[in-house]
C-alpha cells in the first residue's frame, strides 16, 4: 500500500463544478420567486453557459420576458447523485446563481456566482477557472462504470479493500463504489451507524475508459499483492457465522 494512498491527486473545484453539470440529468431553477424541476431540458456550452429548453408557456420564459432589461436573478442546483445505492447518495450539489436571457428559442444562464457543495464543505468557484475547466473525461461514463463494477464484480471490489488501512475497515457492513474520475476509484465504506469515503488513486490519470481499465488492472495486482486486513477477515467471519 505505501504511498499510494498518500497521493490524493484528484479534480479541481472547477473541474468537479463541470463534471456535474456534464453529468446530470435534472435541475431545479428558482427565477422570480417561481420555481421549476426540469428534467433532460439543459445544455452546456464549452465556456459553462447553461442553455436551458423549456416550454413556452414556462413561467421561466415569462419572468425571463417580463423582468427589467429581461434579466431576472435566477438561481440554478444540480445534485451529483451516486449511481450506486449508498447511503446520502448526493455526493456533491452544484449551486449557480445569474441571470437568463432568451436566445434562440432556449434560455441562456450567465453566472455570477458558482458555489460547490461537497462533503468536506462549500467551495466558491472562480468563474473564470469555471469557464475554462472541462469536464472529468469520464463523467458520462462514470454511472455506467460504476454500475457495472458494484453489479458485476464485487469480488473485485472486495479485493480493492486489501488497499484500504485495516483502521478504516473496522466495524464496517458493506464497501461499494461511490466514485471515479480520471484520477482515481472512491470507495464508500458503511459501517453500523456511520461511514465513510477512501480515495484510491490511479499511478496516472485515466484519459478515456480504455486508460481507465488499463488503472483498474493495477489496481487490483496490487491488490492482490497486499494482505487481507484483519477488520475484513472479521467481518466475512461474522458474516459466515
Amino acid at each position: 500500500m505505501g504511498d499510494s494512498q498518500a497521493w490524493t491527486a484528484a479534480p479541481s473545484a472547477a473541474e468537479r463544478a463541470r463534471s456535474v453539470l456534464a453529468g446530470a440529468w435534472s435541475c431545479g431553477v428558482t427565477a422570480e420567486s417561481c420555481r421549476e424541476e426540469l428534467v433532460g431540458a439543459h445544455t452546456v456550452t464549452e465556456e459553462g453557459r447553461v442553455l436551458l429548453e423549456v416550454p413556452e408557456d414556462s413561467v421561466l420564459v415569462t419572468a425571463a420576458i417580463c423582468a427589467p432589461r429581461g434579466e431576472p436573478s435566477a438561481v440554478l442546483e444540480f445534485a451529483d447523485v451516486a449511481p450506486v445505492p449508498v447511503r446520502r447518495r448526493i455526493r456533491t450539489r452544484l449551486w449557480m446563481s445569474g441571470w437568463f436571457t432568451p436566445e434562440d428559442g432556449k434560455l441562456a444562464f450567465k453566472a455570477t456566482r458558482v458555489v460547490l457543495r461537497q462533503p468536506s464543505g462549500p467551495v466558491v468557484v472562480d468563474l473564470d477557472e469555471f469557464a475554462d475547466a472541462a469536464p472529468d473525461p469520464l463523467a458520462t461514463a462514470e454511472a455506467r462504470l460504476l454500475t457495472h463494477l458494484a453489479d458485476c464484480h464485487p469480488d473485485a471490489v472486495e479485493r480493492l479493500t486489501r488497499l484500504v488501512e485495516s483502521d478504516s475497515l473496522h466495524g464496517a457492513v458493506r464497501v461499494q463504489p461511490l466514485a471515479v474520475d480520471r484520477h482515481g476509484l472512491t470507495l464508500r465504506i458503511e459501517r453500523a451507524s456511520s461511514h465513510g469515503d477512501v480515495r484510491l488513486p490511479f499511478h496516472r490519470p485515466a484519459d478515456d475508459v480504455a486508460q481507465l481499465t488499463e488503472r483498474m488492472h493495477i489496481l487490483l495486482a496490487q491488490a492482490s499483492a497486499a494482505s487481507c486486513p484483519r477488520a475484513l477477515q472479521r467481518q466475512r467471519t461474522d458474516g459466515d457465522g
